[in-house]
């Protein structure tokens, strides 16, 4: 089960791509994920006084939502070697691929179809798929996929960027794979959060590395070291 945002599509990028469009600056990826939640997208204390500024009505949220969507739309990538190993994962027999996401564009799933499309991945090919609000929690649609799919929990795993994607992995029972390269840092997500580092991966070839070495996948990219059995 992946997360979307920062875990396998570049969001950082997108997002500042847009800021730029809109003539604002989301500051460098360090600092943007130090940053308390209600903070991430107002920038850092040289960003804020004018970033503030550009957020301060609906209508300029409005637009710049609309904009996100055209970049991710249009532009936004998904992280090297991703799209490669969901091919690997969908055509691997006995192996289920599921997403749960809290994306924030305008008609998440659509924006999510075509961001696959550009990478020749079918988004319905999915075996489940649930966009889900800000705020809400994404252990009840854990548990739902692994009941829907008749996932034995000792063989079900999901991968995310933040500790509330920990925290749903353990309440669902599934194994958590998190990374530290999305919207949380690996300072923050162990010293704070107190997430175990054997469990968070710091790069997305790190990521597709554990991936296929624990589904005994065949390796397919360069530069990731054997890993220990």
């Amino acid at each position: 089960m992946f997360d979307a945002d920062g875990t396998i599509i570049d969001a950082f990028d997108a997002i500042a791509t847009t800021f730029g469009l809109h003539g604002m600056d989301i500051g460098d990826l360090d600092r943007f994920q130090k940053r308390r939640n209600l903070f991430k997208y107002f920038g850092g204390l040289k960003e804020f006084p004018k970033n503030i500024l550009r957020q301060s009505t609906a209508q300029q949220r409005k637009g710049l939502i609309t904009t996100l969507t055209s970049v991710y739309r249009e532009t936004a990538r998904l992280y090297p070697g991703v799209a490669g190993l969901i091919r690997t994962l969908q055509a691997t027999p006995g192996i289920r691929v599921g997403m749960v996401t809290r994306n924030i564009t305008h008609e998440p799933q659509e924006t999510l179809r075509q961001l696959f499309a550009r990478h020749d991945l079918d988004l319905a090919a999915l075996d489940f798929f649930a966009c889900i609000p800000l705020k809400m929690e994404k252990t009840w649609h854990f548990k739902q996929a692994r009941e829907r799919l008749g996932i034995n929990p000792a063989r079900a795993l999901a991968c995310g960027d933040e500790h509330k994607d920990y925290l749903a992995c353990l309440a669902a029972g599934f194994h958590p794979l998190i990374v530290s390269y999305g919207f949380e840092d690996f300072q923050r997500l162990t010293g704070k959060w107190g997430v175990p580092e054997e469990v968070i991966a710091q790069s997305p070839d790190e990521l597709c590395g554990r991936l296929r070495h624990t589904l005994d996948l065949p390796t397919a990219m360069r530069g990731i070291p054997p890993q220990p059995i």
